[in-house]
Order: structure tokens, then C-alpha cells, then sequence
């Protein structure tokens, strides 16, 4: 069994905030090669549109990111969506540090969790915390995330790991693979490079400075489904031509099969 490469299409929001343009959008990702998305910051779109756009470029929607304020108080319109995306994987992009980044605040995000992730798994759909740099700051001699991850159990809580925002947080990406990839069904490929001003910046993927060969290495021992691609910032690149860059770095070092 190999992941499907599919694009995080957070990184081409100009270009999904109306019908017309998610379907020049989605065709040029089919074009390059990938064959799943993952939706994110879409505009006003109506879900059965989103869901005939995407099976007319034969692109599986294979995750989404929704805010944590749609997930307490607009449940029963994301479970509609995603049941009419045949889409299994849902996860939050990101919760507000100010209130949960804290070990009292963890408790309050699992208290709030569990009656979500309950009826997310009744209707066949699972719950995946994204993380960013932030959850790597430390409480009591480990990360906030790996409280997270200890706390809560893999029925309850997936991990959707982001290569680049580990490194940003001081972590190590083959071991945070290691811990988490038996419950990790997307797994976020993001690469970054340094600039003339000495600040990292993203970059596509091959095109920076992550140990790509034992990263996918590592990936490759665990049963993600998708890979997503993600580039926040292209910095007046065009969107697509780094998207492709980065399909045909991993077309060649991607490991076919789990180890």
C-alpha cells in the first residue's frame, strides 16, 4: 500500500474563493499529477459544487481542515459535508494558543473533544489535531503536544504532523513520525529554506533544507493514507509551478511501499 499525494489547498486559497476559479484550480492540480486534495480556506462554495468539481477532475477529497468554532457549534453541517465527500479524515488547522496551550487548557480541548470525536466516528469520520510550532512549547520537561498525544487515545485523537512546523518547533520529524504514525492517516509535507536575510521561508518540496530521504523513509513503515503537499508562502512564485516541483521531487524519492 503506497499514500496518495494529494495538495493541501490551503496553499492555493487565491484561487478557491469561487467556483470558476476551484475548477481551473483543481484541473491544474489533476494536471500536474496529484490525486487527492485536502480542502481548506475554500470561499463561499456550495458542498455539492466543492463535490462535483472534484469527481469531474477525478481528485478524491481525502482530508479537510475546519475551525474548531465549526466543529463545536456547526457539527451536524460538517459531518453533511464530509458524508457527501466520501471523505473519511477531517482535522482542526489550528486551536487558539491564548486558550488551549496551556496543560489546564489540554484538559479543556479534550472535554470539549470527546462528544465531537464521538459523532464524528459515528457517522465513519475521524478526528485529526494539525499542529504548529507553538504545541512544542514545553510544560512540565516535554512539549505540549506530546501531553496531548500521552493524554489522549488514538480513538479518540489522530495526529496530522506537519514536517516543517516540527522543525520550526525544535523537534525532529523522523522521530515525531515515529511516535504518532500508527495514528496518523495525513501527514503534511512542507519544506523551508533560508533566505539572504538568514529567515526561513518555504519552499517546495526537494527545494530546501529537510532530510527528505529519511523523512519519507520513516513514513513509508506507516499506514498514512495521504501525503499532503503544503506551501503557505510561494513569495511570487506561481502557486502551480511549485506545486509541480515538488509532485516530481517525490515521484522520485517517495518510498513505494511500507517497509
Amino acid at each position: 500500500m503506497t499514500a496518495k499525494l494529494g495538495v493541501q489547498m490551503f496553499t492555493l486559497r487565491q484561487y478557491t474563493q469561487n467556483a470558476q476559479d476551484l475548477n481551473e484550480a483543481l484541473g491544474k492540480v489533476r494536471a500536474i499529477g496529484y490525486d487527492a486534495v485536502q480542502v481548506s480556506a475554500f470561499g463561499d462554495i456550495p458542498p455539492s459544487e466543492v463535490a462535483s468539481l472534484c469527481t469531474h477532475h477525478g481528485l478524491e477529497i481525502g482530508g479537510t481542515h475546519v475551525s474548531w468554532d465549526r466543529f463545536r457549534n456547526d457539527l451536524a453541517a460538517v459531518i453533511e459535508e464530509h458524508v457527501l465527500w466520501d471523505c473519511k479524515h477531517t482535522a482542526v488547522g489550528m486551536i487558539p494558543p491564548a486558550d488551549y496551550l496551556s496543560l489546564q487548557g489540554l484538559q479543556t480541548f479534550l472535554d470539549e473533544l470527546k462528544p465531537i470525536a464521538a459523532a464524528l466516528t459515528q457517522a465513519g469520520i475521524d478526528f485529526s489535531y494539525h499542529h504548529h510550532s507553538h504545541e512544542f512549547l514545553h510544560f512540565d520537561d516535554q512539549p505540549w503536544l506530546g501531553h496531548l498525544i500521552n493524554q489522549a487515545p488514538s480513538e479518540l485523537l489522530k495526529i496530522e504532523l506537519d514536517t516543517h512546523w516540527v522543525v520550526a518547533g525544535g523537534g525532529d520529524p523522523v522521530d515525531w513520525i515515529n511516535r504518532v504514525g500508527h495514528r496518523m492517516p495525513l501527514l503534511h509535507l512542507k519544506d523551508f529554506t533560508v533566505n539572504d536575510s538568514f529567515k526561513r521561508i518555504f519552499a517546495p518540496v526537494g527545494k530546501g533544507n529537510m532530510n527528505w530521504p529519511v523523512i519519507l523513509a520513516a513514513a513509508a513503515k506507516h499506514p498514512i493514507e495521504y501525503y499532503f503537499v503544503e506551501q503557505d508562502n510561494c513569495y511570487g512564485e506561481n502557486e502551480f509551478d511549485c506545486l509541480r516541483e515538488s509532485f516530481d521531487f517525490l515521484q522520485r524519492h517517495i518510498v513505494k511501499d511500507y517497509a
